[in-house]
């Protein structure tokens, strides 16, 4: 029988899960086995759960679940270097030059196992399947708004943290840019046709700032792209790859500009295809904006699981998608395993 294994997020402010009672109660019925740590931060509670039939297991407990398990959760593993017996279903980020993902590689190529990377679960059209993009555009705007807002007041920006729902996020940043009194900043969208894009300009729109949304067409001439620094922000949310132009180049930072905050909501700073390489570390939730520039300021904003700030929303939509994924995992030789493992295969 197939064996999912739900284990807990180790990763500080890590609220998120790929799976909800009601989906794991369909892969029940489906035949598969789910297991289901129990976790002190998960969003969705442990209760909902064990009623649908789930078994339980001790927070990560999952190194000794057996070795036929298929262990799935989101984001890192502890970066111990322990070799992975295990076939894992997370978020490896492993397969664009990133350093950490070269060790990651490793720990699967001495321990055996293999990873079903999230971001390489793609149907026939080579499209992902599931993707928190919308929610990490909208968080990522919202965190850099909240950078220019401090701007105004001559700070930088305070801790961010995790919301109950989109409603209480909106209204505190609503409140944050009234006060400064100031007119609403202008920001342009690079990546605007796509999920990220989408839930970026959304967040914007919410807060009555004015969105220039660019995608493939605008940036087909390979740059330069001035435009960018004549806004106040600039997102991006369009994901390095080969190819992919540099949007913000170093010279920005001594440049005539405008542009005061960069939201990088992709946030790939160790890659070798960053198209904002002013910038070479991803932020945190306790220091969102990172100061690159003093005159005039220029901070950059680079959290890698924005998600999280919205987890009950990100969650349920996220697994939603996911869910006729996993309920093929009793076939992981083809479709979107398959193509999956084959990613593996060539990377490691």
């Amino acid at each position: 029988m197939t064996h999912l294994w739900v284990r807990a997020e180790q990763r500080p402010n890590e609220e998120r899960v790929g799976l909800t009672p009601e989906g794991a109660a369909d892969l029940i019925a489906a035949g598969i086995r789910v297991t289901v740590e129990e976790s002190r931060v998960r969003a969705i509670p442990i209760d909902g759960y064990r009623d649908a039939g789930c078994e339980i297991a001790p927070e990560n407990s999952w190194p000794q679940a057996p070795l036929d398990a298929i262990i799935f959760g989101l984001k890192e593993l502890p970066e111990d270097g322990s070799p992975l017996p295990h076939r894992h279903i997370m978020f490896g980020h492993a397969y664009k030059g990133q350093h950490s993902g070269r060790a990651l590689l490793q720990r699967f190529k001495v321990g055996g196992g293999t990873l079903y990377d999230l971001e390489y679960l793609v149907d026939e059209g080579r499209r992902r399947v599931a993707a928190f993009g919308y929610w990490a555009g909208y968080a990522g705007a919202a965190v850099t708004l909240k950078t220019w807002a401090a701007q105004q007041r001559d700070e930088e920006c305070p801790p961010v943290g995790v919301y109950p729902g989109k409603d209480a996020l909106n209204a505190e940043l609503l409140a944050e840019l009234d006060a400064t009194g100031q007119p609403r900043p202008r920001a342009i969208v690079i990546g605007a046709l796509g999920r990220v894009g989408t839930g970026a300009a959304d967040l914007c729109e919410a807060m009555g700032v004015s969105v220039t949304k660019w995608d493939m067409a605008e940036t087909a001439s390979g740059g330069p792209f001035p435009e960018i620094l004549n806004h106040n922000l600039f997102l991006n949310c369009i994901f390095a790859r080969p190819g992919t132009p540099v949007f913000v180049p170093r010279a920005a930072l001594t440049a005539p500009r405008t542009l005061t905050a960069i939201g990088d909501v992709a946030c790939d700073p160790d890659s070798d295809y960053n198209p904002v390489p002013v910038y070479d570390r991803a932020t945190t939730w306790d220091q969102p904006a990172l100061r690159v520039a003093n005159d005039p300021v220029l901070d950059v904003i680079a959290i890698d699981n924005l998600p999280s700030m919205l987890p009950v929303e990100s969650s349920q939509d996220y697994a939603a998608q996911l869910l006729p994924s996993l309920r093929t995992l009793t076939d992981l030789e083809s479709g979107v395993w398959g193509r999956a493992r084959d990613e593996f295969r060539n990377h490691v």
